[in-house]
């Protein structure tokens, strides 16, 4: 029993990956889900849905990878945070999962924010402030707006949550996630008495707090029976994607700095201690190894907004991928390549849900800026592309304005597989861009390392992943796009300074 299974629950996929005792990936499969919107500030998805996606992907790695269930030894979950999850006392979710991204708690953010002070919940959550897609807002729009739900609720869960109820029948949540709900405290690990008073809710409605890469026990019976596992599997927590996929490219000390473009866009710098930004730009997480900090930024949008703009627009190119096995974002970067640095005069604001951190404006939009006559699909591909780059790079000074220096980046995620979207980067952000030959399975490699570490197949995740982690392209900054670029993102910041008063009107 020396496999390992890591599964990263992400926005709009599931991904699950299994790994020998090497670090060396045997077989990965992808499920994918749409998300629900029924109106403009909301995101939800069924919870059957996240489950039914998961058991599929674990189907097709167990087929794939021809590894007898018994030699797995356990599993580890990377998964997003914020996603909300209502539970009865029989364990069946009350509705919909209330999505990270969902932004209907405007109401109830500010009138937290009004009553607790963003300085206070900043130091006591490490969250910079108050936004409507934190838990704590949430379960305030539930108690508030869904009264017949709320009364009914037995637990209040984040999706990892739920996975480890599912699968080992205990209710358990670790500080990866547990910072963002802003009803956790960063410095003592306990739940934030003063936030619960807010909500009206009691410790016991929450799960029990244990540290990331923690062993909970073996996989229930049922669940190993419906899974194709082994019943001596064990499960153990994971990490929130970010901190996984960070671990998974090596991320392990201070002086590292790594971004992942997948469906949003998040940077991680590790630092010792919890540290408070006095501008409140940037939040601190809890890391996936125990007492460990990080630096954490992130969009709302990221490859999101590719992925949009293929479905709704690029019809015919999604066709021809398919008819020629092709993969249709290959075929749409191609055509990005056409287009000139700074897609001749047009720029894009990606907050098309709102933007995320540095700014914390939940209010913010997209926008489409500079479109003339001459402009074609291949410019908008450019400016989809270019608009993430910059994210990236206003990340990063805010990083660099709190004395964290930053000497390389390293990609994972599925922007990484881009060598477009990768020089891009390292051109609009003056530094050198590298991915690792593990990027496209870093967040699952991260969770399966800290199972792993968990279970003893190896002495640490540090130990394992300096073995692991190696180095696989390098991109480096060309000065001849230098001022282009420079010209490009003082449009895209005027441009949000300039369109503040629109965005923050009701």
């Amino acid at each position: 029993m020396t496999h390992l299974l890591g599964v990263d629950l992400g926005t709009t996929a599931v991904k699950a990956a299994l790994f020998d005792a090497c670090g060396k990936r045997v077989a990965s499969a992808t499920q994918e889900y749409a998300l629900k919107t029924p109106a403009p500030l909301m995101v939800e998805q069924e919870v059957a849905v996240y489950w039914g996606a998961f058991r599929d992907a674990l189907a097709a790695v167990l087929a794939a990878g021809r590894v007898p269930p018994r030699w797995i030894r356990a599993l580890g979950i990377s998964a997003q945070g914020e996603t909300l999850i209502a539970i009865d006392r029989r364990g069946d979710p009350l509705a919909p999962a209330i999505v990270w991204m969902d932004n209907r708690a405007q109401r109830e953010s500010e009138d937290l924010a009004a009553c607790l002070g963003d300085a206070r919940v900043h130091e006591a959550t490490g969250q910079v402030r108050m936004l409507p897609m934190w838990p704590a807002s949430k379960i305030l729009w539930l108690r508030r707006n869904r009264v017949e739900v709320f009364r009914q609720v037995y637990k209040f869960l984040l999706l990892e949550d739920y996975f480890l109820y599912r699968l080992t029948g205990r209710f358990v949540a670790e500080g990866s996630l547990l910072c963002s709900t802003t009803y956790w405290e960063l410095r003592t690990k306990r739940y934030w008495k003063a936030m619960l008073e807010q909500l009206e809710i009691g410790e016991e409605m929450l799960p029990e707090v244990v540290e990331p890469g923690q062993l909970i026990g073996r996989i229930r019976r049922e669940a190993a029976e419906e899974l194709g596992l082994a019943p001596e599997t064990l499960i153990t927590t994971g990490a929130l994607d970010q901190a996984c996929g960070a671990l998974g490219v090596g991320n392990l000390k201070p002086g590292i700095f790594s971004e992942c473009t997948g469906s949003n866009v998040a940077v991680v710098a590790l630092v010792d201690r919890p540290r408070i930004d006095l501008r409140r730009e940037l939040p601190c997480f809890y890391y996936a190894l125990p007492d460990t900090y990080m630096m954490h930024a992130f969009s709302m949008t990221g490859g999101m907004i590719l992925r949009w703009f293929r479905d709704g627009f690029c019809g015919e190119a999604m066709q021809e991928a398919a008819a020629s096995g092709t993969d249709s974002y290959d075929l749409l970067t191609r055509e990005a390549a056409g287009v000139p640095a700074g897609a001749e005069g047009l720029a894009l604001l990606p907050h098309f849900q709102g933007a995320g951190l540095p700014e914390s404006n939940p209010l913010a939009r997209g926008v489409l800026y500079g479109l003339t006559l001459h402009h074609t699909r291949a410019h908008v591909l450019r400016a989809i592309l270019e608009s993430i780059a910059m994210t990236c790079r206003r990340m990063i000074e805010a990083m660099r304005d709190l004395g964290i220096e930053v000497s390389e980046v390293r990609c994972l995620g599925g922007g990484a597989k881009s060598a477009l979207w990768c020089q891009i980067k390292a051109d609009l952000t003056g530094l050198p861009v590298v991915t690792m030959r593990n990027t496209e399975d870093a967040a699952c490699l991260g969770a399966a390392v800290l199972a792993g570490a968990a279970t003893g197949v190896w002495e640490s995740a540090a130990e394992a992943l300096s073995r692991i982690v190696q180095t696989d392209r390098r991109f480096e900054p060309d000065p001849g796009r230098r001022d282009e670029y420079e010209r490009l993102y003082a449009t895209y910041r005027l441009l949000y300074d300039s369109l503040l008063p629109v965005f923050n009107r009701r």
